[in-house]
Formats: C-alpha cells, structure tokens, sequence
C-alpha cells in the first residue's frame, strides 16, 4: 500500500518553491521519487533549495507572466517531457499588505491578486492542457483557511512576525476564496479527460512569529499548535500520488482542527 504514496518517475512543476511550504516540498517530493521543476520568482530565492541535479530543475518564472510560464515549459518538456503533477503553490505580499482594509491600495490588491490567483489560472493553462490532451494528470492548489473561514481579529492583537503587526488582509481572504472556486471549476472542467484537481487548505504554519500570536492562536486549534511545513507537504504529496487516485474536486483541510469549532 505504501508505493501508492511514491512518485518514482513522476514529473512535478511547483510554483511558489522557495518559500516557506515551498522548499519543504521539494524536498519531500524529491525524497518520494519525484522529478522537480522549482518555479519561483528569482534565482536568488531559488538558490535557498540547493544546487540544481538530475532530480531538480531550478528555474525563475513569475506566474503573473504567461510569456514566464512558457519559457519554463518549454525547458521542461525538452528536458523531461510534460508535467504530471501541478502545484499552485505561489503567493506574494506588498509593503502595504497589512493595510487596513478601508485604505488598502487597489494597486496592491490586484498585484496580489495577479499571483495568488490568476497565477494559478496562467499556470493551469500552461501546465494542465496538456495533461487533459494526454489524459491524466494532479492539479494541487494551495489555499488557507482563511479562504473558507474568515479570521478572528483577535488573535492578532499584540501579535507580531519579524517584529512588524501583523493581520489577515481581505485580499489574501477573496484571492485563496477564489482560487477554491477555481480548483471546483477545473475538476469539473478537466475531471472526464482523468485530470484531478484538488486544494490543500493549511492552517497557521509557525515561521517566526512572536511568542504571543503562537499563543493566542494555539488556543483556537483542538490540537493545540501551529502547523509545520512538513504538515503540508505530505498532504501535497498524497494528493499528486496515485493513492488519490479517486479523489478530485476535494479540499483536505490540514488545520489541527481550527475549523471544526
């Protein structure tokens, strides 16, 4: 039952690879067999995951730039062939995301809006036709709760992460909203041409914030803690394995239980 899990000869594009879930998956999609193409915005963020090997392709895209998107799928298809698994995993922030939601920039919002979800479209497009042309095929994208829920304000008084106020902005809410409309839509769209698209949905990963955002939020989990990277990552992997096989249009909520109150 285990080699279910295993992705041996399985070619995996990941957007969003250099950051915090991001590089824990490579590394775990690696460790399970996979062939990696590290999508982030830059060589030096890439650079983080380690050198490139026969396993891993390291290559800047910006998800927001189909002529980026392109690029990278035509290194991909010359090297390995077409994707078989496709992980929307890329996100962004501005220096104003923690705006108030009365003030906060439209500039800003359709910046953010650009990657966190018309990225994952663009990517889906360049990615994903093929795998519906060819029959089979993994869409993962990468959610939040807070785009099922909507966040409790309270857990960010005197809450701090890199010693700077934080919030939940309303663009990061309608953007991971949205894109739990899209991953639905293309289960449905691509499901009879044997392309499952699925969505896991983190809760708070603990990166550094302070000690009293981990408390405050801790209390509102049933299991009592913030989640890890690595919490995320075998989630990702199960649903590109074959061990998902029968499940398409699902979002696997891995929260520790904060929206079963």
């Amino acid at each position: 039952m285990s080699e279910a899990f295993r992705l041996d000869g399985k070619v995996v594009v990941l957007t969003g690879a250099g950051g915090i879930i991001g590089s824990v998956v490579v590394k775990t999609l690696l460790e399970a067999g996979a062939r990696v193409l590290a999508l982030d915005r830059d060589d030096a963020i890439l650079a983080r995951l380690g050198a490139a090997h026969d396993s891993l392709m390291l290559q800047a895209a910006d998800v927001a730039d189909p002529a980026s998107l392109r690029a990278a799928h035509a290194r991909l298809v010359a090297r390995w062939g077409e994707a078989d698994a496709l992980l929307n995993n890329a996100a962004t922030k501005t220096d104003n995301f923690f705006e108030p939601f009365e003030t906060f920039p439209l500039a800003d919002w359709n910046h953010i809006m650009g990657v966190n979800l018309t990225g994952a479209m663009l990517s889906a497009q360049v990615f994903g036709s093929p795998m519906a042309l060819r029959g089979s095929g993994s869409i993962v994208n990468t959610l939040s709760i807070y785009g099922i829920v909507g966040p409790d304000q309270g857990i960010y008084e005197g809450s701090e992460y890199l010693g700077r106020k934080i919030n939940t902005p309303a663009i990061y809410s309608a953007s991971k909203a949205g894109l739990w409309g899209l991953t639905k839509y293309l289960a449905t769209y691509w499901g009879h041409r044997g392309v499952r698209v699925n969505a896991v949905t983190p809760g708070g990963v603990y990166s550094g914030q302070n000690d009293t955002f981990v408390r405050n939020y801790s209390r509102k989990v049933p299991l009592g803690r913030m989640a890890s990277e690595q919490d995320m990552a075998h989630a990702m992997q199960y649903l590109c394995s074959e061990a998902s096989r029968y499940v398409t249009g699902h979002n696997l909520v891995v929260d520790g239980g904060w929206t079963a109150w």
